[in-house]
């Protein structure tokens, strides 16, 4: 599945309007018709609940929580990531305030670069609405990891803008263990 596939998702092929290339309709095809089994849907529910504890210092609100919860494991499992480390960036890019907007410009919960809209998605997408934010976070993030062979460090240090540093993925990484991972 290429990168702005994973970007577009279905909803935001119909909202662009332009006719879908004949090799795009097997791929759409197949992501609307994945559906969860009981047991990954069981197991999702408990990720959910096991997650709410620690994400309930940064977010007042349950239901608000597990909006974003489900949203976030669903999009990290379909970027192929570890839906723990998504938190672990978000705590430290965002502190999980989805109408963040860092000093350079990045936007939302996974602290997204405007120019990506551009380059991959349509004028319309708000990055501050966490479904799309997370949704562009979790593709580019899952683009990164594939350059970089599977290193964590150099994917997020490219996430973040400064390759050849280790300071950032060292956050990262140091939330992902001490709040998000579980034993």
């Amino acid at each position: 599945m290429t990168l702005s596939v994973l970007l577009l998702g279905h909803a935001g092929l119909a909202a662009a309007a332009q006719p879908l290339p004949p090799g795009l309709r097997p791929t759409l095809g197949a992501v609307n018709q994945h559906h969860q089994t009981a047991q990954q849907q069981w197991l999702a529910r408990q990720w959910r609940l096991r997650m709410d504890t620690a994400l309930a210092r940064f977010m007042d609100d349950a239901a608000e929580r597990q909006t974003l919860l489900t949203h976030l494991y669903q999009e990290a499992r379909l970027a192929g990531l570890p839906p723990e480390l998504i938190l672990a960036l978000i705590q430290v890019e965002s502190a999980f305030k989805a109408d963040a907007i860092s000093s350079a410009g990045a936007v939302g919960l996974m602290q997204i670069m405007p120019f990506w809209v551009s380059e991959l998605g349509l004028p319309i997408d708000d990055l501050t609405h966490p479904p799309r934010n997370l949704r562009y976070g979790c593709t580019i993030l899952a683009h990164y990891l594939a350059i970089e062979n599977g290193d964590f460090t150099r994917a997020l240090a490219r996430y973040n803008g400064s390759l050849g540093e280790t300071w950032y993925p060292e956050r990262v990484m140091r939330a992902w263990r001490d709040t998000w991972r579980q034993p």
